[in-house]
């Protein structure tokens, strides 16, 4: 585990993004509220969150940390059947927040497909990435590809 007792305390921010692939009929029955399973969306975001804070105990020498708030944002894109998730994780800390953001994005997603299955066993995740980091001696890292829209909006109501 890293020593980050000579780190000073600063706002740190992460922001991971990826999408699952529905296809159009499991697409067409999520719009409508009618998955056999239940709404997907909702159960996504707190499992998200749930994920986000057990970060450590999932992933080996992750600092356990004292999240300030996980936050999963749900964007349908009907023109690819599919729907991309953000999760923003924020906390004041001496360590980086990026696991805790792409754990509960990738919990996210897979809630996403467990309640989407049993109409479509093709589904996929793709494009799953850090986006956004800030805080601590490195500053501010934007992903190369630059940032999604939905992303720009809620780093202006962060």
């Amino acid at each position: 585990m890293a020593d980050v007792s000579a780190k000073a305390v600063t706002r740190r921010v992460a922001i991971a993004g990826g999408s699952i692939r529905l296809g159009a009929k499991a697409f067409a029955l999520l719009e409508q509220g009618k998955l056999p399973k239940g709404d997907p969306l909702p159960m996504a975001e707190i499992a998200g969150i749930q994920a986000a804070k057990q970060t450590p105990s999932l992933i080996p020498l992750c600092h356990p940390i004292s999240l300030n708030r996980v936050l999963i944002h749900s964007v349908l894109r009907p023109a690819d059947h599919a729907v991309e998730l953000f999760c923003v994780a924020e906390i004041a800390e001496k360590t980086g927040v990026e696991m805790e953001a792409l754990t509960g994005l990738s919990v996210a997603l897979l809630t996403i497909w467990d309640l989407t299955k049993p109409v479509n066993a093709a589904l996929e995740i793709t494009g799953q990435r850090l986006l956004y980091k800030s805080g601590g001696k490195s500053g501010t890292w934007v992903h190369p590809d630059g940032l999604p829209e939905e992303v720009e909006a809620i780093l202006k109501a962060l």
